[in-house]
């Protein structure tokens, strides 16, 4: 995890006191206040919600609820420095930027339309310049932390700051039985950096509407290959909910020989020591931040003691479901345990019906724990490890949705 200072700059008495005042006005009109935003700094700046917003959180209220509440939460910190410090949330919101390639120009655009909004939901009668003039520290105090971060991020990949997109070539492409997709790509001039276990790329499209779509992808291969392997699951439409359009036309359309945008490697995950036991627990398409520690200590530290767990639908939905059960015979001192939602099939040993529940199983203290599912399954399973004595600085999360400010 990228190191961020134990504490940010603090406001002064004044101002930490107005904003005190203020965050329950705020935050009761929080929703509102993002929406306008959004439809202000979008209607400025089509070229975002084309070519850099994800267009899909953007209708479902998703990439709106983020923004709200990260800042919302930082702001609650530097009022009150006893509550938690949120570090993880920052380093997630860094990494992520840093693989879309944000830059520190873009954030001036976002605070002149943020500032709009808030005044226009609230009225000039609520946000005076006093209220105005504390609040833009909190947003500089927070954007200028993740700028930091970001240009650190960039040093460290050896890229100059929001230059991140390579051209790739896919040079194999498996259909895997559970409908995913594992594309393999080498970039057409000189190579990517090294990267961590569990981390990501960002994948560009340009999609039918000549709109250029920005997504995160997994990466399953083992660190140190001259090729990224990423997996692409289709999304479909359900529960009103609009199908992935960048994972339907990937997996639809990209075939070996493609040309593909695909940025270097980011991503928060700590990288297993290889002398603490570990346990990894994931969901659905969430397994494969999992697979790719999994090569890792198959290629890397094979004697580590693993604990894995897995939750699905059905086994037929299991996604790469052959690859983690050799990549585990690979490991002598691993252990697998799944749980299929709509039942068990074959009868095979540590194969349990219903939703994965830790009670019974038994999980070493000092164990560094993954997990990654989607936002339910994330809270959820967090709680149950840290009711069984894991300490939360031991959990490490990734979710695929703009929504880390949940796990923080």
């Amino acid at each position: 995890m990228t190191a961020i200072a134990a504490a940010p700059v603090e406001l002064d008495a004044q101002h930490a006191e107005i904003v005190s005042a203020t965050l329950p006005a705020i935050g009761a009109h929080i929703d509102e206040i993002t929406h306008e935003f959004y439809r202000r700094m979008f209607e400025s700046h089509p070229e975002l919600i084309r070519n850099l917003f994800n267009r899909g959180n953007q209708a479902q209220g998703a990439q709106q609820r983020a923004l709200a509440a990260s800042i919302a939460t930082f702001a609650a910190h530097l009022v009150d420095p006893d509550l938690p410090h949120p570090t993880e949330l920052l380093s997630r919101i860094g990494h992520k930027h840093a693989s879309l390639g944000v830059t520190a120009d873009q954030y001036p655009i976002v605070h002149e339309h943020l500032f709009a909004a808030i005044v226009a939901v609230l009225g000039a009668d609520t946000v005076t310049d006093e209220v105005a003039t504390a609040w833009d520290r909190v947003y500089w105090i927070m954007a200028q932390t993740l700028i930091d971060m970001e240009h650190d991020l960039y040093a460290a990949a050896g890229v100059a700051d929001g230059d991140v997109f390579r051209r790739a070539r896919v040079v194999a492409r498996i259909d895997d039985p559970s409908g995913a997709v594992l594309l393999t790509v080498r970039p057409m001039a000189g190579v990517f950096p090294n990267f961590a276990p569990g981390q990501y790329v960002s994948v560009g499209v340009t999609m039918p509407d000549g709109a250029r779509q920005l997504r995160q992808y997994s990466l399953v291969n083992a660190p140190g290959a001259e090729e990224l392997t990423f997996v692409v699951k289709p999304v479909a439409a359900i529960d009103g909910q609009p199908a992935g359009e960048v994972s339907s036309w990937i997996t639809s359309n990209v075939c070996v020989g493609d040309i593909l945008d695909v940025t270097v490697p980011f991503g928060d995950l700590p990288a297993p020591a290889g002398d603490e036991p570990l346990v990894l627990v994931s969901a659905g398409i969430g397994i494969t931040p999992m697979i790719g520690i999994l090569e890792y200590l198959a290629a890397e530290a094979p004697d580590t003691a693993v604990q894995v767990l897995h939750a699905d639908r059905s086994d037929q939905s299991h996604p790469l479901r052959e690859r983690q059960r050799e990549l585990l015979d690979a490991l002598p001192n691993a252990t697998l345990d799944i749980w299929y939602e709509d039942g068990v099939t074959g009868g095979q040993a540590g194969v349990h019906p219903g939703l994965l529940t830790l009670g019974g199983m038994k999980l070493p203290e000092s164990a560094q724990v993954y997990l990654c599912g989607n936002n339910g399954f994330a809270q959820a399973v967090r709680t149950q490890l840290v009711a069984s004595g894991i300490p939360a600085s031991q959990v490490h999360c990734e979710l695929f949705s703009p929504n880390d400010w949940l796990l923080s």
